[in-house]
């Protein structure tokens, strides 16, 4: 039978801050000083798409061939096919459709790559400005939402905390992204909205489980709030760790056997928001989501009061030296300080006395 894991997430919420601090630090800084590597299609440009170029071409060629022609903002990445470069892709800023600059610059790439086919696509700056507002007022209602429902279903307090964690895995998300150097495409908002979705998923389970272990806390001084969530979050780590594995299989196999191996490069930028916000998603829903619910809870007058009452009852527990009964959820049952002797014999019988070590014992009738 499987065991329930003991894992202190409440007492050791410092350490699991501290992480979640140093990987957030390190997020920022990144975005600050690399900022993200936006596509085409949120900054607007021109694109050279290659496509047949020579096995031997390389990044620097290409981009050292298109700032000598004029272009400007030059970022080239290679395309590869069953382990070959088969063709290539150049962005730089924006160029005048069928302008001598267009036609020098495209001229210049043929010549250095050998390329059998050309295709040059403009993208106005207007039109990555426009998508960039439609997604943040998307994810805008989406959290609106989210802590309405969270709030209708569970409490405000939770909506709070899963917003809270959701932040986190974007964040260290982003940083992740800024420091590889991928670059931000649609495909990535789309796994950014696939990472907000599973990371709720988590949070919801494990909130759900808290609210069932919470909605029955026993007396002031016999459970602390932070208890009974740690006990919740322990009964479902299993069931988070099994559905956070079942997923990474196959977003890990898109992004290390599918990219990296097989040469398909268009998978990266997807693969790596998935698999990098799925792992954060879920460390997120146990080492942050529940430590900061139980340490905002405890700030409240009724669960502080239990708390006060349990330090003190742990504190004169330990000054007389007596083992601290181990908390339970049950309702409790007094029992008597010492045991009541029963008989069934009439009160005329012998009574027996027993006097001391050593000695035996003596009869005496009434």
């Amino acid at each position: 039978m499987k065991r329930n894991l003991n894992v202190d997430f409440i007492g050791r919420r410092r350490l699991w801050l501290l992480i979640s601090a140093v990987l957030v630090a390190v997020s920022v800084a990144s975005l600050a000083t690399r900022k993200l590597d936006l596509s085409i299609d949120f900054e607007g440009g021109t694109s050279f798409i290659l496509d047949g170029v020579r096995p031997d071409l390389t990044v620097d060629e290409l981009v050292d061939v298109a700032e000598g022609s004029g272009a400007e903002d030059v970022r080239a990445q290679l395309v590869q096919e069953d382990g070959r470069v088969r063709g290539a892709i150049i962005h730089t800023a924006a160029i005048t459709a069928g302008t001598d600059a267009e036609a020098s610059v495209a001229g210049a790439l043929r010549f250095v790559s050998e390329a059998e086919t050309i295709d040059v696509t403009f993208v106005g700056p207007k039109w990555g400005e426009r998508v960039s507002n439609k997604a943040l007022q998307g994810l805008a209602v989406f959290l609106v939402v989210i802590i309405i429902y969270i709030t209708v279903r569970l409490e405000f307090k939770m909506a709070v905390a899963a917003v809270i964690a959701l932040a986190h895995d974007l964040l260290i998300t982003a940083g992740i992204y800024s420091l590889v150097g991928f670059p931000v495409s649609p495909a990535t908002v789309v796994a950014l909205l696939t990472i907000l979705g599973y990371s709720l998923y988590d949070t919801v389970i494990v909130f759900d489980r808290v609210k069932e272990r919470t909605a029955s806390l026993g007396g002031p001084g016999k459970r602390t709030y932070g208890e009974a969530v740690n006990t919740a979050m322990n009964e479902v780590l299993w069931r988070s760790l099994n559905t956070s594995l079942t997923a990474l299989l196959p977003v890990g196999s898109l992004l290390f056997i599918g990219s990296q191996i097989l040469g398909a490069e268009t998978l990266e930028d997807l693969s790596l928001a998935l698999f990098v916000g799925m792992a954060v998603g879920a460390y997120s829903s146990l080492f942050v989501a529940g430590p900061f619910l139980a340490w905002w809870r405890e700030r409240e007058p009724r669960y502080a009061a239990i708390a006060e009452k349990a330090r003190r009852r742990e504190d004169v527990v330990e000054t007389r030296g007596v083992p601290i009964p181990e908390a339970d959820d049950s309702d409790d049952v007094e029992e008597p300080s010492t045991p009541v002797a029963t008989s069934s014999r009439p009160s005329s019988a012998p009574k027996t006395y027993v006097r001391g070590p050593g000695r035996k014992p003596r009869s005496r009738r009434r």
